[in-house]
């Protein structure tokens, strides 16, 4: 092993730990940085974060923060280690505090943990929130700075082995010419593998509502399980129970990572789905991803239509009823489930192309139309919209129904349909969605319809189907 780069030229020896843990942080730094991006690129209005409006994403904030934490960890993770033998510490400090080595995981990350705690007030984000974007970066971090115990050959090895891959440390900081366990190897391969599946959680985040805080805990949990394994390799000495330090250490990692993830899991949950949604809107903003819904007999292909989130409707699917409305030119449309006011805004559009009509929304959930309508308020279009909160089974509208869209609990679509089917003029247009074969109350609702007469069905082959039917009554 190498425990110093000899430089010609240079006046003194650079420990190749010490380069490996500045490596360490400047990785991190842009793990971090392109985590911090990624959120910012999705982030649209009216989503506004942190103190200037938005996530701390601005400039270089990732590498920023990477070097205050890491500060902070490599000062905890001393102080750990030195406290680790408190009468030699207290008998002879200043060798123990100035030399090179000696450095604890779990002084570490309590250092870097208090860190982030007062960069996550500064920064004005929710802790967990930012414990989140913070954990990928973490896990590479640690894994590479595995690698620089590696070179050093620090005594962070593991126990002697016969296996192949088994490497000795004879010119190490902590020499010895067993064949031994290269667990710092092992621990890079395995961080990495941890920071791989955290960043994939971190990309669900982005796209999807999900609770805050759920990456920390798999943090929490997967590196406490990760270390507390690794320790029956390593060589360090056992005190209570037959435990190592860091093995205590993990475990304490575990509890507090899979309580805290019981806890937020079991409140998130509380929550009704098209709240969750809501939320994320709210935070995040619109978030334009692929089309995620399994595939279909007669949409085989998903993943080519677009959406914003799992309840509103597919992007191409809101282009299409802008594009009926200004063909159609309907002066009165009625949409059941408001939702997120997207489909809203898009029907609205058209009527402003036209120059004429009105279309009433309505949507029964108060919080959910409570968004809605600051979205309403906030697009321009207004004056074509009425929303109300209350039941589509319950609403009341005056006068001939041009253009019917059927959006609201899947249960209600074919009740809403019978309900407006009076109303609707001889050309009128109605539309239906969520009636692919995958799911069939929408679906079997309309053709049913169809086999009493009432209804021409067409059913278009979208990823979540559409219906698009006309009555029978009245046409000529």
């Amino acid at each position: 092993m190498i425990p110093f780069l000899n430089i010609p030229y240079f006046p003194w020896p650079i420990p190749t730990f010490g380069l490996m843990v500045a490596t360490a942080l400047l990785v991190s730094g842009y793990v971090l940085q392109a985590d911090l991006n990624r959120r910012a690129a999705a982030l649209t209005a009216p989503a506004k974060r942190g103190k200037s409006g938005e996530a701390p994403a601005n400039r270089d904030d990732g590498f920023l923060i990477v070097t205050i934490a890491g500060i902070a960890g490599l000062v905890g993770a001393r102080l750990y280690h030195v406290l680790e033998t408190p009468v030699q510490f207290f008998a002879d400090p200043k060798p123990m505090l100035l030399t090179r080595y000696g450095f604890a995981w779990f002084g570490g990350f309590l250092g870097g943990f208090l860190a982030l705690i007062l960069l996550a007030r500064y920064y004005e984000t929710p802790l967990l929130e930012f414990f989140d974007i913070c954990s990928p970066a973490a896990a590479v971090g640690y894994a590479i700075g595995r690698i620089g115990c590696l070179l050093s050959g620090d005594g962070d090895y593991g126990r002697p082995t016969s296996l192949p891959w088994g490497m000795s440390f004879p010119n190490g900081v902590v020499p010895t010419t067993d064949r031994v366990h290269p667990t710092p190897i092992y621990e890079f391969l395995i961080w990495m593998a941890i920071a791989a599946f955290l960043w994939h959680m971190g990309t669900k985040a982005v796209r999807g509502p999900k609770a805050k805080g759920e990456i920390f805990c798999n943090y929490l949990i997967l590196t406490g399980i990760a270390r507390f394994l690794i320790e029956f390799l390593r060589i360090n000495p056992r005190s209570f129970f037959g435990l190592t330090n860091a093995q205590a250490a993990s475990l304490v990692s575990i509890l507090l990572g899979a309580v805290l993830l019981w806890r937020i899991k079991s409140e998130y949950h509380g929550l009704k789905k098209e709240h969750r949604i809501v939320e994320h809107i709210l935070t995040r903003g619109d978030v334009l991803q692929s089309e995620y819904h399994k595939p279909t007999p007669e949409c085989p292909h998903p993943e080519r239509w677009h959406m914003y989130d799992s309840m509103s409707a597919e992007v191409e699917v809101l282009d299409f009823l802008r594009s009926l409305v200004t063909t159609l030119k309907p002066e009165l449309v009625v949409e059941t489930g408001t939702f997120s006011g997207l489909s809203t805004l898009r029907i609205a559009e058209g009527l402003q192309a036209n120059g004429v009509g009105k279309v009433i929304t309505c949507e029964y959930d108060p919080k959910v139309f409570a968004a809605a309508v600051e979205r309403f308020k906030s697009s321009g279009l207004g004056q074509w919209i009425d929303a109300r909160n209350e039941s589509s089974l319950e609403m009341t509208v005056d006068g001939r129904i041009d253009f019917l869209f059927c959006d609201s609990d899947v249960g209600l679509r074919e009740q809403e349909v019978r309900r407006f089917l009076p109303q609707i003029g001889p050309f009128g247009i109605i539309v239906m969605h969520d009636a692919s074969s995958s799911m069939k109350t929408v679906r079997e609702g309309a053709l049913k319809m169809e086999q009493e007469g009432l209804l021409s069905v067409l059913l278009l082959p979208t990823p979540r189907g559409l219906v698009l039917a006309q009555k029978r009554a009245g046409r000529v």
